[in-house]
């Protein structure tokens, strides 16, 4: 299993990309900027999409990917999602205003999309691996997500502020490789980390006190004007622990 990073970075300019990874070459875990970078063929050959929560950055191209390549894709785009952002996405963005209605277009009986809603701890089963959500807390109804096959696992936090289930439930996944975390914005602003419900480095290393598994960390989403501030302040607050910063188009083997 191959899993490609296509966007990292809490915003989008010059070369960063909002997020967006891409497993197998046909599963989305959230549909950021990064999904435009793919070739049509690469977007056509998607065939499941897993999203975090609603906030744009993380849907963005939904909409788009949906569009593209709609004769090549044999069959419906499904979309995973909590009831909530599947619901937030019907009224918001396949409203027939802002975007068509892919979920009842060409017709009902056949959409070119497919909701398909997923519900905390219960593993979505793909070919060759699986997709469990995983508790986050944000400021909408949130989900990270586990990657995993039989040799191992990777775990994304989606967009959350400390969640001790989020860790406590890392610490049962036993092939447990890779947890890509992210950690948007410094300690000095805490403040407003803590209303919008994101992580500093000062939390990202109170989740990884209380982690027992033996995983690299993966640091994503910081905010593109706080990059070396946020990175400094991270490896203070680990001390030892390894970290790496994520960059865009890296890949990892499970």
């Amino acid at each position: 299993m191959k899993i490609r990073i296509l966007g990292c970075s809490g915003g989008a300019c010059n070369d960063l990309r909002t997020t967006a990874l891409l497993v197998d070459g046909d599963t989305l875990v959230d549909c950021g900027t990064g999904v435009g970078d793919l070739t049509l063929e690469e977007m056509a050959a998607v065939r499941h999409v897993f999203l975090t929560h609603s906030h744009l950055d993380h849907v963005l191209f939904l909409p788009l990917l949906s569009d593209a390549a709609l004769a090549s894709r044999n069959g419906p785009l499904t979309v995973h999602a909590l009831q909530d952002t599947l619901s937030a996405l019907s009224a918001h963005v396949f409203n027939g205003v802002l975007w068509p209605d892919y979920t009842r277009l060409p017709s009902p009986d056949q959409p070119y999309i497919r909701f398909a809603p997923v519900s905390l701890g219960q593993p979505v089963p793909l070919e060759g691996f699986r997709i469990t959500p995983l508790p986050a807390l944000h400021t909408v109804p949130a989900v990270g997500y586990l990657i995993s096959n039989e040799c191992a696992g990777f775990a994304f936090s989606g967009d959350t502020t400390y969640c001790e289930a989020f860790w406590d439930t890392l610490n049962g996944v036993e092939n447990l490789r890779y947890v890509m975390v992210e950690t948007t914005m410094r300690d000095a602003d805490h403040a407003v980390a803590e209303r919008s419900r994101h992580t500093t480095p000062r939390l990202l290393a109170q989740g990884m006190a209380r982690l027992q598994r033996p995983a690299r960390l993966l640091v994503t989403h910081i905010e593109p004007d706080k990059v070396e501030q946020v990175r400094a302040e991270v490896r203070a607050a680990l001390g030892n622990t390894p970290v790496h910063f994520l960059t865009r188009g890296e890949v990892f083997e499970l």
